[in-house]
């Protein structure tokens, strides 16, 4: 008599426990967000009920951590409570506050944010891509917001829904900060490294590309009168219905470079793409370039062509306002 259980018996046990866990977490994340913000409007409430005092905000807080420590422990200790503090204080007016995706470290992140505008997009970007701490962590450290806005958009036009379609430009940014890959900054890593660090590490590529990304392939080849070509990398964007190709250049961005997407370009339009989808894009990631030398290149009213930088570092403030401002 065989006495072992089944393999597949065994494993949806486990799947039907770990949902269930999955869902009692994000419950008690719900509640807890929900008590927190409820717990900020009392403090708020008090505070204002005793306004003539200069002092009385520190002192409530320092006091009533003082009793609920004793009571329910180190959760709510004067740090604590003056971040559920703020907490309430930043998002009492929010079109969206309570999301079973987002925990309490989500809006500690959130909240070191000073500008309404960029704590919206991060807020409403997390809550849409049900980004982890960490994955918030990196876009705001990489300051996604403000690069999106060297494609000169209205940052209140940023918080896009997914039925909109998005204008290119909108979608695009420049630089790509791809410090992930881990790879020396220098010319001691070939383009085919480069292309494998990416495909090693192609969810952090994908965040950092932007919204609504798909992976189609690596070194995608066609042929056209019996000469074989072959692209880098290929993405497909459900926002903006369109093939986007990638070509990886770890040297200066030559004229050729734009000559050979274009020719990329044309195909995919031509014999790729059906009657629905729109123009494919095409973007050239490279080390330098020189901006005069793109324009002249390409046509003056282009809109699927685009060369834009990465870094392998994370450039100091300073720089970076410099990249954007320039």
């Amino acid at each position: 008599m065989n006495t072992s259980l089944d393999t597949s018996f065994v494993d949806n046990v486990r799947s039907l426990i770990i949902q269930a866990q999955k869902s009692v977490i994000k419950q008690v994340n719900s509640v807890m967000i929900v008590t927190y913000f409820e717990l900020g409007k009392q403090i708020v409430e008090q505070e204002q009920k005793g306004n003539i005092h200069a002092n009385y905000g520190s002192f409530i807080i320092a006091e009533l951590s003082k009793k609920l420590s004793e009571e329910f422990g180190k959760g709510y200790s004067k740090r604590n409570l003056e971040l559920i503090r703020k907490f309430y204080i930043t998002f009492k007016n929010a079109k969206s506050l309570i999301s079973q995706s987002l925990t309490w470290t989500h809006y500690i992140h959130l909240m070191r944010i000073e500008d309404k505008d960029e704590r919206n997009y991060y807020l409403t970007e997390a809550e849409n891509n049900n980004w982890s701490v960490r994955a918030l962590e990196r876009q705001i450290n990489s300051a996604t917001y403000h690069r999106l806005l060297i494609a000169k958009t209205n940052a209140n036009d940023l918080i896009k829904t997914d039925s909109e379609i998005l204008n290119p430009l909108e979608t695009l940014k420049d630089p790509y900060i791809l410090e992930f890959l881990n790879l020396q900054e220098g010319p001691n890593y070939s383009e085919s490294e480069l292309e494998q660090a990416i495909i090693d590490r192609l969810e952090h590529f994908l965040l950092e590309l932007g919204k609504g990304f798909t992976f189609v392939g690596r070194q995608v080849r066609f042929t056209f009168e019996e000469e074989h070509f072959r692209v880098d990398l290929v993405f497909y964007n459900r926002l903006l219905r369109c093939f986007v190709l990638i070509d990886l250049k770890i040297g200066k961005l030559k004229h050729q470079d734009l000559g050979q997407m274009q020719m990329y370009v044309n195909y995919y339009d031509r014999f790729e793409k059906t009657e629905d989808e729109l123009p494919t894009i095409g973007i050239i990631l490279c080390k330098d370039k020189k901006d005069a030398m793109v324009e002249i290149t390409l046509p003056k009213d282009n809109t699927q062509i685009f060369a834009s930088k990465y870094l392998l570092y994370l450039p100091k403030e300073e720089e970076l306002k410099r990249i954007i401002q320039g």
